[in-house]
């Protein structure tokens, strides 16, 4: 009797020990966390670009390179007959989409709203007698099916102004004047979007915003004063997200939210530091890194079999993605810690093509088909979660979410069953950070556990749950 007392003291003092000394390395390492902007962007998980300009209506192929230098013609034959933004918006809620963002300005330069700073604007149009905001009908569309809604901003490009790279084409003192003026006129139309329209969730730069310290508009100021609750990327001061690395709608795994960098530049402009190795830090992050600057993968709907159309062309329908690798996108984006973001090109007749629209559909019932029933959930502190079962039953995908409001602290893994009375691994891994959703072999068992085998601080797990698909 006495002995098992005494063993019992010695078990309760080991556990207070432990307890202690987690408690005091998650004091002495800091770890890293998001600020509510990036929490509510990658709780959202899944959101759509929709993507509209004025070559949408032309007769030729969208070709980056001379779009960007090439000025619209007649600016005029954008001239949507149909145009109907809610048809837009249920679509990408059909998708499963939490948010959306639409292209306000993209490498033409010209504004899909009323702008009154840019005269190169829906202002201009015989359209609608020149009265058309979309960027309000896009908001209130979002509004009304509970999409929430974000901005995209061109200002890296403009054609009709003869930007490049931020800086207005030409020498001398003119050069100087006119860059002055497209400065300000960026700067004024920053501060539209951001006070005319209410609450954004983010807003989105074109190959990100450079910073004044280069000549280019200073744009970062405007958003955190009137829109300090909205997610900014990004420029060379500031990015609350990175891109992925690549146009795929997947990221590399490991695939950490912290960086150690706060910033990402974007492309051909990014430093050596993140360039290097094809883009390998933007698609991994670094488990090290000082900052939280989550991934997001992004890659258009009509990307498949040759083509990678961010904007609407006729005839493409067979370069939608089929369901099949769109899920398979979902699993190595939302699966792996990152946000998908799926690129939607709206018609010439204002409307997202049937066939775009079924696509999307099929994508969300597919989701949800896979994901909304779990055969069992549990959530924990500590280095082992473990669900059990009345009964034996086939299960063989595991989703994991850590409370990502006290940072990634989980470093290794391992999932182990049950299996005739010995506990056997299932699959293991590295990083969980807001979700990780991992396949293996069906096991038939009624006890399946989470191991956390290494961690920088006492692993909070807001989510373990088992699946059989």
């Amino acid at each position: 009797m006495k002995k098992s007392f005494y063993y019992t003291r010695i078990f309760k003092f080991i556990a207070v020990w432990l307890m202690l000394a987690e408690t005091s390395l998650a004091q002495v390492k800091e770890v890293p966390k998001p600020n509510n902007r990036q929490l509510a962007w990658q709780q959202a998980e899944f959101g759509v670009l929709l993507s509209y300009d004025l070559h949408v209506f032309d007769t030729t192929r969208y070709i980056q390179a001379s779009n960007r230098i090439t000025p619209i013609a007649d600016y005029n034959i954008f001239n949507p007959k149909q145009l109907d933004m809610e048809q837009w918006v249920r679509a990408a809620k059909a998708a499963g989409a939490k948010f959306a963002v639409f292209t306000a300005t993209h490498e033409t330069g010209f504004a899909m709203f009323q702008s009154d700073v840019n005269p190169y604007s829906l202002k201009a149009l015989k359209w609608r007698d020149g009265k058309a905001d979309l960027v309000r009908e896009f908001v209130n569309a979002c509004r009304k099916y509970d999409i929430k809604p974000g901005i995209y901003l061109g200002i890296r490009w403009n054609s009709f102004l003869g930007v490049h790279d931020f800086k207005v084409d030409g020498a001398g003192e003119m050069q100087k004047q006119r860059q002055k003026y497209y400065n300000t006129m960026v700067e004024g139309m920053v501060k539209e979007i951001c006070t005319k329209y209410g609450q954004l969730f983010e807003i989105w730069f074109d190959g990100g915003a450079s910073s004044p310290e280069k000549g280019a508009p200073d744009v970062l100021p405007i958003v955190k004063k009137y829109q300090p609750d909205c997610l900014f990327y990004h420029n060379d001061q500031l990015a609350e997200a990175r891109w992925g690395g690549s146009e795929s709608g997947t990221v590399g795994y490991p695939c950490w939210a912290t960086f150690p960098y706060h910033f990402t530049g974007s492309g051909e402009s990014a430093i050596p530091g993140i360039s290097a190795n094809g883009y390998a830090l933007l698609k991994n992050g670094d488990p090290e890194g000082k900052y939280w600057v989550p991934a997001m993968a992004d890659v258009p709907l009509r990307g498949y079999n040759g083509r990678h159309e961010w904007f609407w062309e006729p005839g493409d329908e067979s370069h939608i993605f089929p369901l099949n690798n769109l899920v398979e996108m979902y699993y190595k984006s939302v699966g792996r810690n990152a946000t998908l973001i799926l690129g939607l090109t709206p018609d010439n007749r204002g409307l997202l093509p049937q066939a775009d629209v079924q696509r999307l559909k099929e994508f969300g019932t597919e989701i949800k088909c896979l994901f909304e029933n779990p055969i069992a959930e549990k959530s924990g502190s500590g280095t082992l979660i473990t669900i059990k079962l009345d009964k034996p039953v086939d299960m063989d995908q595991i989703v994991i979410a850590e409370d990502i409001t006290q940072g990634e602290r989980i470093r290794s893994y391992e999932v182990e069953a049950n299996l005739s009375g010995k506990w056997q691994s299932v699959c293991n891994g590295q990083s969980i950070g807001n979700k990780r959703i991992q396949t293996f072999k069906t096991v038939n068992t009624n006890q399946i556990r989470l191991r956390i085998i290494k961690s920088d601080a006492r692993p909070v797990v807001k989510l373990f749950q088992v699946f059989k698909i």
